[in-house]
């Protein structure tokens, strides 16, 4: 199934999406009819300048969503939480798509309304996501931050172009949780998600503003597509220590920009990113516990074993020896 969309800032998501599969929309929730699936889409509206759109649902046929730029500038900030460990597959600039959230990296985005996108939702797997539509000017003012940053600068200016990712921590895992789990029925279920849809604002613009870094570049769905793309090779084997020449070269950009935009997109350097990346996946493998410490230490490219045990420790505050025993 294929939704396509242009992302004005008056669009209506749930009643246009209604439409395209048929189906009514009650008291501003459209329930998936059950030959398509089951489970709902659900709009909250805080105000003109706020509102959310709650996704919930396991559909039999893979969902296409593409959002087209409206041509009108960035009038529109979308904040996407999505909170399922399955794999989603997000595409700029009408691209093949590419790996978004996996083990536990990227599973938020921050982006102006200016740019295409395409996301796919694979068949079968349960879908849970929650977009959050705000508009500068109304961000500013809630935010109320006397000096921002130039990351939280850009995303609250009118007519800005931007794509920020950042992880998804434990704590606004839990928020998204208390959310999904909000009785509807309640007369004050209004009210209180309101405050938890403010609480996940918090959480995610306090760490933006913890991005260090100078005047922001004005991104376009080419340059996005070509990071994202970036990423991906990085990813893709974690025992290669990637080459910032061969990076650039792949991407088609001077090694100045692809760090600085690199950086200003996932908010940190390309290094740092891999040597998380691996970290993250060291851990995902003792997990497992099919794997001995040596073993996932050469695995992911690890000669000196000690210069693992020192960089593990320092990502989590335990030696990959003491991880493996509490989790196992």
């Amino acid at each position: 199934m294929i939704f396509s969309f242009s992302a004005t800032p008056d669009f209506d998501f749930l009643n246009h999406f209604a439409r395209h599969i048929g189906a009514p929309v009650e008291n501003n929730v459209l329930r998936i009819p059950g030959a398509l699936g089951n489970g709902y889409i659900r709009k909250m509206n805080f105000g003109p300048d706020f509102k959310i759109t709650l996704h919930h649902y396991q559909l039999v046929e893979d969902l296409v969503i593409r959002r087209n730029t409206s041509g009108l500038g960035n009038e529109l900030i979308t904040v996407f939480f999505y909170s399922n460990e399955d794999g989603l597959e997000i595409a700029f600039n009408n691209d093949p798509e590419v790996r978004f959230s996996g083990r536990e990296e990227a599973a938020i985005q921050v982006t102006s309304n200016d740019l295409s996108s395409t996301i796919r939702f694979p068949a079968g797997h349960q879908v849970n996501y929650i977009v959050i539509a705000i508009k500068p000017a109304y961000l500013k003012v809630l935010l109320a931050v006397d000096k921002p940053n130039p990351t939280l600068q850009t995303i609250t200016t009118s007519g800005s172009s931007f794509l920020f990712f950042e992880n998804m921590t434990a704590e606004t895992k839990s928020l998204l949780k208390q959310i999904a789990a909000v009785d509807m029925q309640d007369g004050l279920s209004h009210f209180y998600t309101q405050i938890k849809v403010q609480e996940l604002l918090y959480l995610l613009f306090q760490q933006l503003a913890l991005r260090q870094g100078s005047a922001q570049y004005r991104m376009n769905s080419a340059d996005v597509e070509r990071l994202l793309f970036i990423r991906n090779e990085i990813l893709s084997d974690l025992s290669v220590t990637p080459v910032l020449g061969e990076l650039a070269r792949l991407a088609a950009m001077s090694e100045t920009k692809l760090k600085q935009l690199f950086k200003q997109t996932f908010g940190d350097t390309i290094y740092n990113y891999y040597q998380r990346a691996r970290m993250e996946e060291a851990a995902f493998m003792l997990k497992q516990g099919k794997h001995s410490v040596a073993g996932v230490g050469y695995e992911l490219g690890f000669s000196n074993l000690s210069h693992f045990s020192r960089l593990f420790e320092k990502h989590y505050g335990f030696t990959p020896k003491r991880f493996s025993a509490q989790v196992n």
